[in-house]
């Protein structure tokens, strides 16, 4: 009999429920608050990105999450000293090393390790020595791929931008099997499979049934679906899809 195939967790990304809050510099909503909703709803872990600019999570939700969660923290953040030194303190279970440009709207693109080797080993390499489980973001690329695995991470968040935002259905296929294939290489190298970046009620399914998906990170679709149905309900309805 042929064994049932393990589905991807879900991890729910918060942070445009403190994009909401930043904007108007108030109390309110507070992602601590829907981080909790996330958990209760199924979110096998919640996603926070402490940028450099702290444009929406900040020191205090970060902290407040670390002593509130249930389920695993996902720490996304750029390999510069101070988020590092944060993250060493707070020591969060993963933290994704993201690349951060202080002019983009969200994060454009995938780490780029091959470019930046001797920046990122540092920074893994702390975050390791922590005891903090360490993944790259990176683009869909074999290069990219084999580098963070000489860096000693214990896997990568693949974009899944291109495959989101694909023009046509033929492009999206295209992409589709890019990241099949990525995914197929990711898994050879060693390293846990992780997919985020784009993804939406309409898109994740057949992200969720890439062979070896781990992990799936998503935010933006499920907040901006909660403001119609509720946080709780957004969530399940995203999990049932990624489970199914």
């Amino acid at each position: 009999m042929e064994e049932e195939r393990e589905m991807p967790r879900l991890g729910v990304n918060i942070d445009h429920v403190a994009t909401v809050r930043q904007a108007r510099k108030t109390v309110e909503p507070d992602p601590v608050w829907a981080a909790v909703l996330a958990e209760l709803a199924g979110a096998d872990g919640i996603t926070i990105h402490l940028r450099e600019d702290r444009r929406h999570i900040q020191d205090r939700d970060l902290r407040l999450l670390k002593e509130t969660l249930q389920v695993r923290m996902n720490l996304e953040m750029a390999a510069e000293d101070e988020i590092t030194q944060i993250a060493l303190d707070v020591r969060p279970a993963k933290a994704t090393l993201v690349p951060e440009r202080r002019e983009e709207v969200t994060t454009e693109g995938g780490l780029d390790v091959v470019g930046n080797n001797q920046r990122v080993k540092k920074c893994v390499d702390q975050l390791g020595d922590a005891g903090i489980e360490v993944s790259l973001f990176i683009d869909p690329d074999a290069r990219q791929i084999e580098a963070s695995s000489k860096l000693g991470v214990q896997g990568v968040e693949l974009h899944t931008g291109r495959y989101a935002d694909a023009p046509t259905h033929d492009e999206q296929i295209a992409q589709l099997e890019k990241l099949v294939e990525t995914g197929r290489l990711t898994v050879e190298q060693g390293l846990q499979l992780h997919m985020g970046h784009g993804l939406t009620y309409r898109n994740v399914k057949r992200v969720a049934d890439i062979p070896d998906v781990d992990e799936l990170n998503i935010g933006h679709s499920i907040i901006a679906r909660s403001i119609m149905v509720g946080l709780e309900q957004a969530v399940r309805e995203m999990k049932a899809l990624v489970a199914g």
